[in-house]
């Protein structure tokens, strides 16, 4: 802690954490050698645009070469240290220019740490499909392996692909060829099966070096082991992998038709309400009918105060009196609203308001 209280005198830092703003100058560190002594997750965010994010593991949970089948570039990259494997994401919005606040950012986003040492892969599909949407990829290069469940993401994953700014019509696409998610509540009794088939040497090891260490990798581990062994190794059956290309065409032909679909239905809800607005106008002027000579009284009732809002009720009731005439084709609306312009001709606000209301 005191080594990091030398970058900066106005970070909080506990015996977890380094947090700082900076409104002016920059971080002084080394953002990949702190995560690989001290951190398990980094966040950066700038207001040019800037979503950044990184997560260190142990590479016995995450594997180096899988992880870097899905992010072997920039946007998503894989760099391992020792023993340890740092994922980083980047996302660059080049409009940029946006209000950004970080706190509880991270909260969001950590629990994807725990999903990768499940050995799920559903964050590093995220991340290829980063570097495919920023047109990193060539559009010949075909994809990963598709994880189960990337139709259905976790809050975790949820956020991390909004904090990534995942495309979500590229990711329904691409979540076509996934499998659903398995359930993998463990069973109390299977559990217990499996660990008393292990050999006692090693449940020795595996005990002391929980009590001795405290080593919390060890049960994403064993849990990984135990998974691995009660899907006894199957194999899906081989699913055609789909280039870049075809994923970005696809992506922009569901966008294209979703805004069809959107856009029929916005019609289909205007004219709904027009035909509801229309029923009540006409119910609303039928309550009304016969009525005329006491609203034109009223109306020259209303200016005479030359108060704002009894302009606004005024010319409410010419509305009403305009359509009321409309009705009967052959009022005399057209030569009282002209006389009452020529005799209110002093009261601009007034004469403005008639105009705005078409009359």
């Amino acid at each position: 802690m005191s080594y990091l209280r030398s970058f900066s005198s106005r970070a909080h830092i506990t015996a977890t954490s380094f947090t700082v703003d900076y409104s002016w100058g920059s971080f002084k560190g080394d953002e990949d050698g702190w995560m690989e002594k001290y951190f398990d997750a980094f966040l950066y965010l700038a207001n040019w645009g800037t979503h950044e994010l990184k997560l260190r593991l142990p590479s016995r949970l995450v594997d180096p070469s899988r992880a870097k089948e899905y992010c072997g570039g920039m946007s998503a990259s894989v760099k391992e240290k020792a023993d340890k494997v740092i994922l980083s994401f980047v996302s660059d919005d080049e409009e940029g220019g946006e209000w950004v606040e970080g706190e509880g950012q991270l909260s969001s986003l950590i629990s994807v740490r725990a999903e990768l040492t499940r050995r799920d892969l559903r964050a590093l599909y995220l991340g290829w499909l980063l570097r495919a949407q920023s047109g990193e990829l060539d559009d010949e290069e075909t994809e990963p392996p598709v994880p189960a469940g990337l139709g259905r993401l976790s809050v975790s994953l949820e956020s991390l692909a909004d904090f990534l700014r995942i495309d979500r019509d590229l990711l329904h696409v691409a979540a076509k060829t996934s499998d659903p998610l398995e359930d993998t509540m463990l069973e109390h009794n299977e559990v217990c099966a499996w660990i008393a088939a292990l050999p006692v040497e090693e449940k020795d090891e595996v005990l002391t070096r929980l009590i001795v260490n405290s080593e919390q990798a060890l049960v994403a581990e064993l849990l990984q082991r135990f998974l691995k062994d009660q899907s006894g190794g199957a194999a899906h059956a081989p699913i055609t992998r789909r280039t870049v290309g075809e994923l970005l065409l696809a992506s922009e032909a569901y966008t294209k038709e979703r805004l069809r679909i959107e856009a029929e239905e916005r019609a289909r809800e205007k004219a709904r309400r027009d035909r509801e607005a229309a029923i009540a106008r006409k119910n609303y002027l039928d309550g009304i009918v016969g009525r005329e000579p006491k609203l034109w009284d009223e109306v020259d009732t209303l200016i005479a105060t030359k108060q704002p809002k009894n302009y606004d009720q005024a010319v409410k009731l010419l509305v009403d009196l305009r359509d009321l005439d409309a009705r009967t084709r052959g009022g005399d609306f057209g030569l009282r609203i002209a006389a009452l312009r020529n005799e209110h001709a002093r009261k601009p606000s007034f004469i403005d308001r008639l105009y705005k209301a078409g009359l």
